[in-house]
């Protein structure tokens, strides 16, 4: 039977596997780089959750975790999309294994941190999305928009 529950610090290293993952299987090769990753994942997000800006769901199959999702929130200021609030929320590590897929549990996800949002008064929820998901974020509501990135090259 599924279940969802909220995640806690204990899930660090399931929510960091699930990162890793997420790359790997959006086509990323799984490189050195994603160990250092993942080296540098676990205790951010253990210091997130204590600090309860990392707000994490687990989807279980009889215990076995089997698909997550997390809301990041952060500080942000008045922008014309939102002109009262001061926080933006962030939506990432939304990962499902692959027995799993294709049956709504990314979208039940999704929905959960949505409403989190919303019962915090955060309108504008952000996340980046591989062409492969970006159906899966249009059907739960997101559009694309002008957002761009300038990336600092990793020293060798």
């Amino acid at each position: 039977m599924l279940k969802t529950r909220l995640a806690t610090i204990s899930d660090a290293a399931l929510i960091t596997r699930h990162r890793r993952r997420m790359f790997v299987d959006a086509g990323r090769a799984d490189t050195p780089v994603l160990g250092v990753m993942a080296d540098a994942h676990e205790p951010w997000v253990v210091k997130e959750i204590a600090a309860e800006r990392y707000l994490g769901w687990i989807t279980e199959d009889d215990g076995k975790p089997v698909a997550g999702a997390g809301l990041l929130l952060l500080d942000w200021p008045p922008h014309p999309l939102d002109p009262r609030s001061t926080q933006r929320g962030y939506l990432l590590n939304v990962y499902v294994e692959p027995e799993y897929r294709r049956r709504r549990l990314a979208s039940n996800l999704i929905e959960l941190a949505l409403a989190e949002a919303r019962r915090r008064y955060i309108r504008v929820v952000a996340l980046h999305s591989t062409d492969e998901g970006r159906r899966l974020y249009e059907a739960n509501g997101f559009r694309s928009t002008n957002e761009m990135f300038y990336v600092e090259p990793i020293e060798p």
